[in-house]
């Protein structure tokens, strides 16, 4: 089955390269790497001359903010142009442990949406992170089910998903129809991509040995520097399926004063 690696960048070349490395020291690499830069003149150079070649698209931004759905679609159309059979989108934070890509491939089916393990990593020690180190520096995320090696199960919650490390044949990808390119900015897009799967009768499962490690980078509880990518991509994400996303951050941010919720209309705005 032939595969495509696809992540997306803006900025952190340091953890990009670590993924291209991670991807060049898998027991089974990538026919294609697709990466898709999202307003980034410089990911081209970041990538060049090291294995495996990668493949760079640009997308512009969108009124300042990443289009992480449109540059998502791009990607799987240029690896479907090229006749990839299997889809694999990795985060740029998240290295790719050294079975990732056999494990999607075992675990393949049309009809599946495919989540591995992510183990968020502590910062690097002062020489960088090794890849040989990466499986001892954490476990994978708790809040995710994480199925020993060789084990898939069905039946995943489709509100767990998350888009730091997925799979799915080109064919399924098709059934979903891809991202919805209205959303721009953080949040969101990926919950509306797993509700899509679930109304075009598209299992969520959870594969053992298919683990990622996401790389350290400072990040803010709540991710208040995404306050209006998260109203408004959740309220269009109320349009769409008839009920707000993210509210665990909503909470926390009506819990700070930032935003409050109207009942009347099941809104959400600024306070």
């Amino acid at each position: 089955m032939r595969s495509a690696v696809i992540t997306l960048a803006h900025g952190r070349h340091t953890h990009l390269r670590l993924q291209q490395e991670g991807l060049a020291h898998s027991t089974q690499g990538p026919d294609q790497y697709v990466v898709v830069s999202m307003g980034d003149p410089e990911i081209g150079t970041v990538t060049v001359d090291r294995n495996p070649s990668a493949t760079v698209l640009d997308v512009p931004l969108r009124e300042g903010r990443l289009p992480l759905a449109a540059a998502r679609n791009a990607g799987a159309a240029r690896a479907v142009e090229a006749a990839a059979e299997l889809l694999v989108f990795l985060d740029v934070d998240c290295v790719p442990g050294a079975s990732l890509l056999a494990g999607y491939a075992r675990a393949a089916q049309d009809g599946a949406l495919l989540c591995g393990t992510v183990a968020y990593l502590p910062p690097p020690p002062p020489d960088g992170y090794r890849l040989d180190a990466l499986p001892d520096m954490a476990a994978p995320h708790p809040a995710r089910p994480a199925p020993p090696d060789g084990v898939v199960l069905r039946g995943g919650d489709p509100r767990l998903f998350w888009s730091l490390s997925f799979a799915l044949t080109a064919r399924t990808w098709t059934r979903i129809g891809g991202f919805c390119e209205s959303y721009t900015g953080y949040g969101a897009e990926d919950t509306d991509f797993a509700a899509a799967a679930v109304l075009r009768g598209v299992d969520l499962r959870w594969v053992g040995g298919a683990p990622a490690y996401h790389q350290y980078h400072p990040t803010s509880h709540p991710p208040v520097q995404h306050l209006d990518d998260i109203l408004r991509n959740g309220a269009l994400y109320k349009r769409r399926w008839g009920s707000w996303p993210m509210e665990g951050w909503l909470h926390d941010f009506a819990d700070q004063g930032l935003v409050e919720y109207v009942p009347a209309t099941d809104t959400w705005r600024r306070s």
